[in-house]
């Protein structure tokens, strides 16, 4: 099974309309940790940022936390994500994922993070906060 991290903070699930430009507040500094993912999209711009860089224009949802898979993983992989949305989706949790090159992570409502992580255990996962 996997080890899973979460993440400190909340974080929010934006919109922009397509073709903005990469708002400032989500540029990164050297020793930035924060975890933002941007996709440009024919329709939108979707952000995926913690809730103190939300960009201030966008429409968002603000109530996520935010679990990465700490495992080492590689692209030829299969079955990471499904492992974690399965029992979710059995659950009735529902979440918002995104990846990288290196590892994939998971948002659940704040508000089902003890249901979220209750579950994912049982289903064999490792969580560390």
């Amino acid at each position: 099974m996997l080890d899973l991290d979460l993440l400190p903070g909340e974080y929010a699930v934006c919109r922009l309309p397509a073709g903005s430009a990469l708002p400032a507040s989500l540029t990164a500094g050297p020793d930035d940790k924060s975890v933002i993912s941007v996709t440009w999209g024919v329709d939108e711009l979707s952000v995926i940022c913690p809730n103190d860089r939300v960009p201030a224009d966008a429409i968002a949802d603000t109530a996520w936390r935010c679990l990465r898979v700490a495992d080492d993983l590689n692209l030829a992989m299969t079955g990471v994500l499904a492992s974690l949305v399965v029992p979710l989706a059995e659950a009735r949790v529902n979440i918002v994922t995104f990846s990288t090159y290196d590892t994939d992570y998971l948002l659940v409502p704040t508000v089902r993070l003890t249901e979220a992580i209750n579950t994912l255990t049982a289903a064999g996962h490792r969580i560390a906060s």
